[in-house]
């Protein structure tokens, strides 16, 4: 299992845009990827849209992004690629 942590930058944190582009960048990786908020018990599919931007995240909150599978290596790299260019 593969970990990546982030600080959300963008002063209106995960909103529908940057989380549909980490959703689409991440859609074919066959890992299971879950995202959650630094601080917080839930943890959900980062492969969902809806799931990802249900978790309300701020700026300045800490995102915990984990990948299983055959490809989380790549999966962790593309991911934290998306989140350093979009937030």
């Amino acid at each position: 299992m593969k970990e990546f942590k982030y600080v959300v930058t963008d002063a209106q944190g995960i909103h529908a845009r940057p989380a549909g582009i980490l959703v689409k960048a991440i859609a074919k990786k066959t890992s299971d990827i879950k995202i959650k908020k630094a601080g917080d018990t839930r943890e959900v599919n980062a492969k969902s849209i809806m799931a990802v931007m249900s978790l309300g995240v701020k700026k300045g909150n800490e995102v915990i992004i984990t990948a299983e599978g055959e490809d989380e290596e790549d999966a962790i790299a593309e991911i934290q690629k998306v989140l350093e260019e979009n937030l």
